[in-house]
């Protein structure tokens, strides 16, 4: 039987378990009384008649002395035994040390025929029946016995006047039958009351815990809203019960943590509204002053006098550098504008064409790696912005170029699947670290040194994915990554345009 897995389930299995093991108790505890009242009523029944029937086998229905005292003399029966006033089916034995000398049962013609004694009946006993009779204690007590020929008896052993036992016994069947009636009724009166019980305590279970469904209901649309990020409302609250029960407390405290959480969402809302301002602020009015810089060292270079070198190797510096803060800006500004939920720009745009330019710069750029192309027959439109897909292009090249050895094979593919366009990068390189996955899409993560070993320096601001990542996510797409050593995969997808 499976486990119940919901709180009603168990509630109401619980319910209908312990009224079956109530039913079960009372049901028992009858059976036994009633087979206890009958029982004592039969050994009373055996007491009452005495020891006069096997008493009255020995004499041949001539009691040796007058045990009816009725002072009819000592002559009862014709010489089969003394039936009056004997129930039908009342056993006699009579026994002589071990030995069963008589044994007779009264029949259905007791009492009815010429002779006092014609429904006595012998009994024709078996080994194991003697063995039987003979264990019997003469106690003057009930003692329920089997016997092959007759079946269940409860038979009564008393010492005899000749040294002999008597042995007198009635039939078990009706209060068998009795207490069997009892069982019957009882397992249909209680199999009736379990049915009934389960399906009143199925429905009161059910409506005792509306509230806490209710409850349950608003987690679970708490639970499907965007907490990640941006302004979160939690406007579901759970209904309010009555405090005193534990579900209404339950409830309560629900409500509070929502509070809460809702509170502490908002404050972290505004801390990165104040921070990506800051970070949008910043990088705009960066962008000046390291413009102001580049061209004063190329102002510099361009001087028609000598130059030392040394100085001129400090310009040429100052210019890459600034150069290198220069895009860096810009990613950063960019970042900021995503985050900030700008529209981009919603235009056709031939993702085939745009990975042909990226592939062709790519092999410019690095010469000494192998390029692969693996596009579909057909060109592959999406509806966005041009510039931010080429510069998601360019940077999953560029990452794989200079985190990969020269001579590394890298592969793009581009297709088509269940309308989005699914494009790949895979490269042949090293691979990279287990431990850096799950954050090669967060800002300024850098590859472990496994995998830029080997490769020239400069690998990059830690910008590169992240702008990919936020790209793609601003296109209604993704970016996943699946990397082992000598195999890694970049997976770009974004909704394909509807023919």
């Amino acid at each position: 039987m499976p486990r119940p897995h919901t709180l009603r389930a168990r509630l109401t299995t619980g319910l209908v378990v312990l009224l079956a093991v109530s039913c079960a108790a009372v049901g028992v505890a009858a059976v036994v009384e009633l087979n206890g009242f009958l029982t004592g009523r039969l050994d009373q029944q055996l007491r009452d008649a005495g020891e006069r029937f096997p008493a009255s086998l020995e004499h041949g229905g001539t009691l040796p002395s007058d045990h009816d005292g009725d002072g009819d003399g000592d002559k009862d029966g014709d010489g089969d035994g003394d039936t009056r006033r004997q129930t039908v089916g009342t056993f006699g034995a009579r026994l002589v040390g071990d030995t069963v000398t008589n044994a007779a049962v009264v029949g259905s013609g007791a009492g009815t025929g010429a002779g006092a004694g014609a429904g006595a009946l012998d009994v024709a006993l078996d080994a194991a029946d003697r063995r039987t009779l003979a264990s019997v204690p003469t106690d003057g007590r009930g003692h329920t016995i089997d016997l092959s020929a007759l079946d269940d008896y409860r038979v009564m052993a008393v010492q005899g006047r000749d040294g002999d036992v008597l042995i007198t016994g009635l039939p078990t069947e009706s209060v068998e039958a009795t207490v069997h009636r009892l069982e019957l009724v009882a397992a249909v009166v209680f199999g009736a009351a379990l049915v009934v019980a389960g399906f009143a305590g199925a429905l009161w279970v059910r409506w005792s815990l509306r509230p806490l469904s209710r409850v349950a209901a608003t987690a679970t649309k708490v639970s499907r809203l965007p907490l990640s990020s941006g302004e979160v409302g939690l406007w579901p609250r759970a209904p309010e019960a009555d405090p005193r029960s534990e579900v209404g407390r339950v409830a309560d405290a629900f409500n509070t943590m929502l509070g809460h959480v809702e509170d502490a969402l908002t404050k972290r809302h505004a801390s990165e509204e104040r921070l990506r301002s800051f970070a949008a602020d910043a990088s705009h009015e960066l962008r000046t002053p390291v413009a102001s810089i580049r061209g004063h060292a190329e102002l510099a270079l361009l001087h028609p006098g000598p130059v030392p070198q040394k100085v001129a190797r400090a310009l040429e510096r100052i210019e890459a550098e600034a150069a290198r803060m220069g895009e860096m800006v810009d990613d950063l500004l960019l970042l900021a504008r995503l985050d900030a939920g700008r529209p981009l720009e919603r235009l056709p745009v031939d993702l085939t064409r745009l990975v042909l330019d990226a592939v062709t710069d790519a092999q410019a750029a690095g010469p000494g790696h192998r390029w692969t192309l693996e596009l579909s027959e057909e060109p592959v439109t999406v509806t966005g912005d041009a510039h931010r897909l080429h510069q998601v292009l360019a940077n999953l090249l560029a990452n794989a170029r200079l985190h990969t050895p020269v001579g590394s094979t890298i592969t793009i593919s581009l297709e088509t699947d269940d309308g989005m366009a699914v494009l790949k990068v895979h490269d042949d390189g090293p691979g990279v670290a287990a431990d850096v996955q799950p954050r090669v899409f967060e800002r300024f993560t850098h590859g472990d040194r496994r995998r830029t070993e080997g490769v020239e320096s400069g690998t990059g601001t830690g910008l590169g994915l992240s702008i990919v990542a936020a790209v793609a996510e601003a296109h209604g797409g993704g970016v996943a990554l699946e990397s082992a050593p000598g195999s890694t995969t970049f997976t770009v997808r974004v909704p394909a345009a509807k023919g």
